[in-house]
């Protein structure tokens, strides 16, 4: 597959250290200093992999899904190469465990983990549990999108899976219970007794399709880690969360709650290089998309850390080799559905690719497309943060990898005050006066420019509209084209349910999206690309 993907932290970040580092000089020099043993443990991380158990190419001037242009934390690859894959993760684990020993390593997943693929979806999420047994993780935690098949199949996944997956904020209305039972482990590693917390992600209600979550509530974070941190300070020496709150929610945490020693963070997509240290907890986290295996060694002494040492695996494939078991696996799992993956759709002499929080090169030419067929003034998806960029010849599981979901094309007419007010929404999305209320990227959009100055006070933060080259005229009607999703209220989007004259299609936007790239001979890049402009 020719997929480009994104970076290494421009600022800040150590060099990326090979699979065979470990830190046995550190830890002689430390039993020196002190008569107490110290204990090395590594605890491996992965966070959201999106589905994505295939390698990709990385591109140097083009960032997808979360990063590139975020706001926070701007991340790049440092070269144009191979990377990624589940075989190759799978030969990066098993070299540290047989560098290391099984008692001296923990394996860990931050959720969102098995949908927003094309396998993914045929298999509705048991491919990648299959490979995720190969490998023998000791907890997942349950993410936003760990439910896109439906609880009742994300409850048939865990039967199938040999780890649990959990979360403390993730209740069950009937009894009150957290979902699948206790939300923690405890895990022994060299004598010491480690407890690991699995959280959700609190907003999940806004990122889906509410019917697929229908008999859950989803708590805040911080308020799980209050309830159950005094029981495992009882039964465990080190306290790790393992977070789908995102990096700035775990910040808060972090200033907030003492007696957490380690946060393995998720949901973001973050590099954190060095890892943050808030107060005496550490955090980190390790990108997405199966491009890097994270490695958080704790050394320990008197059932205390006392260092920490965060190295960030890339799976390049010029540097390792791949795993021939998990390989084999793969190309079993492909085999009944290849002629389907690997169609040829069109190709593109451009990289078309998906920004996050600004104008995405993919997401207009979706737009652009439901505009000119639907012969509407505007068209509106949602901004997400999971895909790849497209290069060369594109295959119909490039198209699934960024449109994943089975939402349906939906016409309306909305006033110009509501396009205006869902404008602001976007804003206040990504930049929220209170962060617990992050949700979701900028709006994507074709047909309308307008200003969006995040400097501004909220609710006045856009400026400058146009359709078709005219001002916004908020007492007039215009046509618009969106989905399902939207319609629904997703990302806090609530005045396309407030149009008129909705008409909610059986259009599936990806087989629309597929059957009019198969008309074209090439896909060229996006003439609407500009329609915004941010000032951050």
């Amino acid at each position: 597959m020719r997929y480009t993907k994104f970076f290494i932290p421009v600022l800040g970040i150590a060099s990326v250290l090979s699979l065979s580092c470990n830190s046995t000089k550190k830890s002689a020099t430390l039993d020196k200093l002190n008569p107490q043993k110290v204990a090395s443990i590594s605890i491996l991380h992965t966070n959201d992999m999106h589905g994505s158990y295939m390698p990709f190419e990385t591109n140097l001037g083009n960032a997808t899904a979360q990063t590139g242009d975020s706001i926070d934390n701007y991340m790049k690859f440092e070269r144009k190469a191979k990377i990624g894959g589940f075989e190759y993760l799978a030969s990066a684990i098993k070299s540290i465990r047989k560098n290391k020993g099984d008692d001296s390593v923990i394996l860990l997943d931050g959720g969102d983990t098995f949908s927003d693929d094309q396998l993914g979806n045929l298999t509705k999420g048991e491919a990648m549990i299959k490979m995720m047994n190969e490998v023998n993780y000791d907890l997942m935690v349950l993410g936003n999108h760990d439910f896109d098949y439906g609880l009742e199949r994300t409850n048939e996944l865990q039967q199938l899976a040999n780890f649990p997956m959990r979360a403390a904020n993730i209740i069950v209305k009937e009894t009150g219970k957290p979902i699948f039972g206790e939300p923690y482990v405890v895990i022994n590693k060299q004598g010491v007794n480690i407890a690991i917390l699995a959280l959700s992600y609190r907003n999940t209600p806004l990122t889906g399709n509410s019917k697929n979550i229908e008999g859950l509530e989803f708590g805040i974070g911080a308020e799980a880690v209050k309830e159950y941190l005094p029981m495992l300070t009882e039964k465990a020496d080190i306290i790790v969360l393992l977070s789908h709150e995102g990096m700035a929610v775990d910040k808060i945490i972090a200033e907030e709650i003492e007696g957490v020693d380690l946060i393995v963070g998720a949901h973001s997509h973050d590099v954190i290089s060095p890892p943050l240290k808030i107060n005496n907890t550490y955090i980190v986290q390790a990108l997405s998309d199966v491009a890097i295996l994270g490695e958080t060694e704790i050394q320990i002494s008197n059932n205390k850390i006392i260092d920490i040492n965060a190295n960030y695996h890339y799976l390049w494939h010029d540097e390792m080799s791949p795993d021939v078991q998990m390989q084999e696996m793969i190309n079993q799992l492909r085999k009944p559905y290849l002629s389907k993956l690997e169609e040829k759709i069109t190709k593109t002499n451009s990289i078309i690719g998906r920004q996050y929080k600004s104008e995405s090169p993919f997401d207009k030419v979706v737009t652009s497309m439901m505009m000119d067929k639907l012969n509407v003034d505007a068209a509106f998806l949602p901004g997400v943060g999971y895909g790849i960029s497209l290069e060369g010849d594109i295959t119909s599981e490039d198209v699934f990898k960024l449109l994943p979901h089975p939402a349906k094309i939906v016409t309306l007419e909305m006033t110009g005050d509501q396009i205006r007010r869902t404008l602001e929404q976007t804003a206040i999305n990504i930049k929220p006066t209170d962060k617990m209320n992050t949700v979701g990227g900028l709006i994507q959009s074709s047909g309308i420019q307008y200003n969006l100055n995040f400097n501004n006070p909220v609710g006045q933060r856009i400026s400058d509209i146009k359709i078709k080259g005219e001002n916004l005229d908020l007492a007039k009607t215009y046509k618009i084209a969106t989905h399902t999703g939207m319609l629904g209220g997703i990302h806090n989007y609530e005045e396309f349910g407030k149009g008129l004259n909705i008409n909610k299609t059986n259009i599936v936007l990806t087989e629309f999206v597929l059957e009019n790239l198969r008309e074209l001979k090439e896909l060229s890049f996006p003439e609407r690309m500009g329609e915004v402009i941010l000032n951050k």
